[in-house]
């Protein structure tokens, strides 16, 4: 088999998730880690189910994704070991990177899963969020260079594929602040969330746009035949988001931030509305006069089908915490992945990409061999009975 960097260890107590069972190796990888986990009856690596991790800042905590993907609604790693499939979780030394550094780390724990395999049962090799954009990139380029990665069904779990949205009213305000916590403006112009975002801005004054790093991560997949085209590789996708076209609930250009500290005094944040000159955002911070960002062009995303996050709520928790920072929060969550990419149908362009119910003759034309979607509008990758019940009949 080629060789790679991964290096095999013996697992410590350092590695336990919590509250779950230690793993049964750790695998070192180029930029990253695996924890392998046994199936049930399964001495060694058997029947290995590949999972790799997606989007945040620092390293991963394969520990936070264990419970993550055992502790939600559904026990989901404890049902794919109970049917005798080998759990293997795939971590980046950072999360932000560029998915093409990221994929590398993929890239290895295929070769290594191939090479430790008892017998020869084909792999299943996917992720969640970014991590299925990553596991996507790996395996369309093994086949391109020729290393046979012996996978026979490739998953995206909420993975955006033709893009994920953060407000710009989040990432006008993130930027704005910057020079008092960089951290927020840092998370959006990391060249993962660029690769990511359908539309991004770097700086609080600028235009939303598609950003030279997507452009550039679009042209890298391209390169390798966008999808693993492997005739024994079984493409699916699973979507935290409905088919109906039944938004979230969320209003356009309705407040969801509001500034009642008197450092944020004037402040507001709001959800994107249709149509030219939409104010999504005024800005003050401590004694800089209140600032204006208007968006033309863009369409009502926040209330759209698809996996939720609760980005309005997550910034206003931590604004919160600060003295003089206070905020109220009316709207918590928005769409981040909507449904229509997490099936790879079309852009998340305009209102009727977004909204108009998917039909099945549509549903013919995404790369996908099947794709599940959720019966609302769920948290971005919750681990739901409802889709990882028809994950697992999946699995080879």
């Amino acid at each position: 088999m080629p060789e790679t960097d991964a290096k095999h260890k013996a697992p410590d107590s350092a590695c336990d998730p919590q509250g779950g069972a230690p793993p049964n190796d750790v695998w070192d990888l180029p930029h990253g880690t695996a924890w392998v986990y046994h199936g049930e009856g399964n001495g060694q690596l058997t029947r290995p189910v590949l999972m790799a991790d997606g989007f945040s800042t620092g390293p991963s905590d394969l520990g936070l994704t264990w419970e993550h993907l055992e502790y939600g609604p559904y026990p989901l790693l404890s049902e794919i070991r109970r049917r005798g499939r080998d759990v293997v979780l795939i971590g980046y030394h950072e999360r932000s990177a560029s998915i093409l550094q990221n994929a590398e780390t993929v890239t290895a724990a295929v070769i290594e899963a191939v090479d430790r395999r008892v017998g020869d049962h084909p792999l299943t090799v996917g992720g969640f969020s970014m991590g299925g954009l990553v596991a996507r990139y790996a395996l369309a380029k093994m086949e391109t260079v020729g290393i046979e990665h012996q996978t026979q069904l490739y998953y995206s779990y909420d993975s955006p594929h033709t893009g994920a949205w953060i407000p710009i009213a989040l990432q006008a305000f993130a930027h704005y602040i910057k020079k008092l916590d960089p951290r927020f403006s840092d998370q959006i112009n990391s060249p993962a969330a660029q690769e990511l975002l359908w539309r991004h801005i770097a700086h609080w004054e600028d235009k939303p746009s598609t950003s030279g790093r997507r452009l550039a991560f679009l042209r890298a997949l391209e390169e390798v035949g966008n999808w693993p085209r492997a005739r024994e590789t079984r493409l699916i996708a699973l979507a935290n988001g409905p088919d109906t076209g039944a938004g979230n609930g969320v209003a356009p250009g309705a407040e969801a931030v509001l500034g009642r500290g008197p450092a944020v005094t004037g402040t507001e944040l709001r959800t994107q509305s249709e149509g030219d000159d939409q104010l999504v955002a005024k800005l003050r911070v401590v004694t800089v006069p209140t600032r204006e960002v208007r968006t033309s062009a863009l369409p009502d995303i926040d209330g759209a089908p698809g996996g939720t996050l609760h980005g309005f709520g997550l910034l206003a928790d931590a604004l919160n915490e600060v003295p003089g920072f206070g905020v109220n929060n009316p709207i918590r969550e928005h769409c981040f992945v909507p449904s229509v990419s997490a099936i790879a149908l079309r852009e998340p362009a305009t209102h009727d990409d977004l909204y108009t119910p998917i039909s099945e003759e549509e549903l013919e034309e995404t790369p996908f061999h099947a794709v599940k979607l959720a019966s609302q509008s769920d948290t971005h990758t919750l681990i739901t009975e409802e889709l990882s019940t028809w994950f697992l009949d999946q699995l080879p």
